[in-house]
């Protein structure tokens, strides 16, 4: 395993992380991470090393954007001082571009890459390991429009793993092989928000990531 016990692992991003943690900082139990697959990571880990076990931080706030991350970034990651940081944010960059809503909400790809690259550039030599997750888009046909934008955005999450020596998830090819056996509806409703088995996929996704191969398990 890449992740030592006693780490301190925090986890930002929006309504897929969030997933009713606790306020002002999710930590502390396993209720304080929400019900997402946040808690499902804290699970699998500590079942690895229950002596030791990692440090979960969730700091995940719901309908965030990257625009909504920068602006929160110092309180919420900067001063909780990480060891490891995860980052899962795009979704709501992208569907708001979809969704019918205040257009100037959506936050289109150039801003996406600079402001995202901007807060990746300045915390890296700060964390220890840091882990990129790409935004996701529950819909198998590719040339959809929303699905179509998502794998952009991944793209430059993507790029910005490289860029930053930080692992990559890629929970859209994580939801793609979900696909392939199952209905949308059984992963993500609204092909967005994940239902338990969603959660269970990105949390897979992270475990396979960051080296632990073994005792994960629903």
């Amino acid at each position: 395993m890449r992740i030592d016990p006693g780490t301190r692992l925090l986890f930002v991003g929006d309504s897929v992380t969030d997933c009713g943690r606790l306020r002002p900082v999710g930590e502390g139990s396993p209720a304080a991470l929400g019900e997402g697959y946040v808690a499902a990571v804290d699970a699998a880990l500590g079942r690895l090393h229950p002596e030791r076990p990692v440090r979960i931080i969730n700091m995940g706030v719901s309908g965030n954007t990257v625009r909504d991350l920068a602006s929160r970034w110092d309180a919420d990651v900067t001063a909780l001082a990480p060891d490891w940081l995860a980052v899962l944010i795009g979704i709501n960059d992208v569907w708001r571009q979809f969704d019918g809503a205040d257009s100037a909400e959506a936050v289109m790809p150039d801003e996406f890459r600079r402001t995202y690259g901007s807060l990746i550039a300045r915390t890296r030599p700060r964390v220890r390991r840091l882990v990129l997750m790409t935004p996701f888009y529950v819909q198998g046909e590719r040339r959809d429009p929303m699905r179509r934008r998502m794998d952009e955005y991944g793209a430059i999450v993507r790029e910005l793993a490289g860029a930053h020596d930080a692992l990559l998830v890629d929970t859209q090819a994580a939801m793609d092989r979900a696909l392939a056996r199952s209905d949308f509806a059984a992963i993500a409703g609204d092909r967005v928000h994940p239902t338990r088995a969603g959660h269970e996929i990105i949390a897979r996704a992270f475990l396979r990531a960051i080296g632990v191969t073994r005792g994960y398990r629903r």
